[in-house]
Formats: structure tokens, sequence, C-alpha cells
């Protein structure tokens, strides 16, 4: 690694070793709460309820089954109000779904940018229960104009990048309509338990396929607009500039990029010389579906194969390993892994900076010793 990533690495881990909460989380943030998962410890398909990834714009809102209400709104023929129980008794859908923090491995970017230092897991694979967003679209009746979804949280603060609202805003974020009428979910519960009050309790959004900010928690307002959303969220924070035809455009973040991440062995760890070590990670895509990983313990002059150790699935992680016979010799090396989708496509080899302090896709390098 570059001296200036290295530091960066060094530095996000020395404050991974020494933060973490009783869970075994690294926090980030202690107000709002954001804790990261420590990747290293990455073994299973689904993602343990509490050990999956905690991010958090505002401090979480006390909500209760009993009083709470979910509207839908706007653009709709029937707008009407849902209680939490009624909610429960509609046909409940289960899906499978990678989640990930677009910020998710900050900390590799030189130079350090501003925002959680997130390292490698600020990312977690669920088992999401609850109704199909369409099913309460179906109901309302949406307008021959309507065009994208808003989807507001019952938390509430005032954001930190410029230009920063005079009052307290609500976290919204809105989808396309046909992304809303195709997987989006209503959710009540992971991994088969009600959903904690830091992952959204009672309610909150999944929107497969998108980076994490989409999927809103704490929801209480659904939003049917027949226009763009223009909230902060929206094209403030979590957008980008993209140019067409000369002219630069704000565009809203969106699908997960292809990507890999190595789990073992951690960054800087010690490995024994001579033996067989198998290497751990996993890999995920939010459009197409991953196909390959290749991994290099060489600094990228020689790439290899890795085995899948989960099928194929829209939207959701594929972990894999690979045994490596460490060299006889101690020394460092440079382990990488690289993930191709269906399409043919490759992890790149640098960050877009068109993403600024997001959207970290590009092939990661991890330092391990052999000795």
């Amino acid at each position: 690694m570059r001296p200036t990533v290295q530091a960066n690495v060094e530095s996000g881990l020395r404050a991974s070793l020494s933060s973490r909460n009783s869970s075994g989380l690294i926090i980030r943030e202690e107000q709002p709460r954001n804790l990261e998962f420590p990747f290293d410890r990455l073994d299973t398909y689904f993602t343990p309820v509490e050990s999956f990834y905690i991010r958090s714009h505002n401090s979480a809102p006390t909500l209760q089954r009993e009083s709470y209400r979910l509207s839908v709104e706007g653009a709709v023929k029937n707008p009407f109000t849902i209680t939490y129980n009624e909610l429960k008794r509609l046909p409940a859908k289960t899906s499978v779904a990678t989640l990930e923090c677009a910020g998710n491995s900050r900390v590799f970017l030189v130079p350090q940018r501003q925002g959680a230092q997130w390292e490698l897991g600020a990312v977690g694979n669920a088992e999401w229960t609850g109704v199909p967003l369409a099913t309460l679209l179906d109901r309302a009746g949406t307008t021959g104009e309507a065009r994208e979804v808003v989807l507001e949280g019952a938390d509430r603060g005032r954001p930190v990048e410029p230009p920063i609202p005079p009052e307290p805003i609500s976290y919204s974020r809105s989808v396309p309509l046909d992304k809303a009428l195709d997987d989006v979910l209503i959710a009540y519960a992971m991994n088969g338990v009600d959903l904690p009050p830091d992952h959204g309790f009672p309610v909150r959004a999944i929107v497969p396929g998108q980076y994490g900010m989409a999927s809103v928690k704490w929801l209480i307002h659904i939003h049917v607009l027949e226009e763009h959303f223009q909230g902060y969220w929206q094209t403030t924070d979590y957008a980008y500039w993209d140019e067409v035809d000369g002219m630069l455009v704000r565009r809203p973040l969106s699908e997960i990029k292809l990507k890999s991440e190595i789990a073992r062995p951690g960054t800087f760890e010690v490995v024994p010389k001579g033996q067989l070590y198998t290497v751990y990670g996993a890999a995920w895509c939010g459009k197409g579906e991953v196909v390959t990983v290749e991994l290099t313990t060489d600094g990228g002059q020689t790439w290899v194969a890795a085995n899948f150790l989960d099928p194929i699935q829209p939207h959701v992680w594929r972990r894999w390993s690979y045994d490596w016979k460490t060299p006889d010799h101690p020394g460092t090396h440079i382990l990488m892994s690289r993930a191709k989708n269906a399409a043919g496509e490759s992890q790149p080899d640098k960050h877009d900076e068109r993403y600024g302090s997001y959207v970290v896709d590009h092939i990661l390098p991890i330092e391990v010793v052999v000795q």
C-alpha cells in the first residue's frame, strides 16, 4: 500500500481495536449511533442481528407498536393510514438482501475524507420480512403521472454538510415508481425477529440492490410524487455530479457497485510461513450477478480464481474462499480481490472522484506479514 493509504488504515485499525460496544461492533460515532461489523469475523451467510452494522443520521426515535401509523399519500387516488397490526395482517413476503453503506471502506481513500471512517464492515446480509410496497401502492392507486415514491423516517435532525437547512429535517429518500412496484419491502422483521430499534423498529424500508441510505428506517410516511424528489438527502448528500452533453447534472446515488472484500487475513495480520491459509471474503453488486472472484497474493502480478461458497442470488453477497500456500520466506505481501459480473464488468483499479467520499468500489489492498 502507498504510505498514505497505510496511514489511513492504521488509524482506522487502532480505533477499531480500542472502541467497541458490548456486541463487538466497532464504534465509529457515538451519537448518532454508527457501528461497524468487524469484517474479519465474517463466517455466515446471514449476518447475525447483533452483528449487523448500524448507520444512523439522527438519534433513533422512540416509537410504539400501539400508536404506530404509516401514511400513504400524494399522487394517489385513495390515501390511507395503516397501523402496525393492520400491516402485519397483510400477506407477508420474505426476501434476502445485502445492505452496504455508501461510505463503506472510506478509510482507504487518499487523501482522508470527512465522514465515518468505515473500514470493510459497513455491510451485512439478512433475511427481511414484511409487506411489498407494491401492495400498499396498489391499495392507494397511484395516478397516471406518478413517477417517484418518497420514503420518510420519523427521525429528524440537522445535517452537517452544507448547505445546512435552517431547521431540523426528516430523513427521506425516494425511489423510482417502477422500483417501488418491483421489489421494495416494507419490513418489520430481520432474520426472523422483530426489528431492533437501531435497525428501524417498528417498520423500515428495504430497497434491494441500492446503497443502504435508500432503505429508510423508522418509516412513517410514503409520499408518491409526480416529479423528481429534491430533498436534502437526495440532492445535496448521497448524490454526485454527472456530465451529460457537457453539462453537469446532479444525480442521487442508487445501485450498489460491484465489489469484493477480503475478510481474512485482516489488515496487517501476521500469517505463518510455508503453510496453507484459507483466504476468505465476500463479493456483491446491486445490478447483475457476481460470477467470478479472483485473488492476488503478490500485489497484482498474478491472479487466481476463488471458490464460491454461496449460489447466485440477485442483490445478495456471495462468500468465497481460496487456499493460499504462504511463501516459505518471511516478508510483506499485498493481497487483493476483484469481482466480475455476468456482463463481464470488473472492479475498477481506482476510486471515481465524482463520488467524493462515497462508492468506494475499487480494488482494495490488504497488507499481511508472513513470518
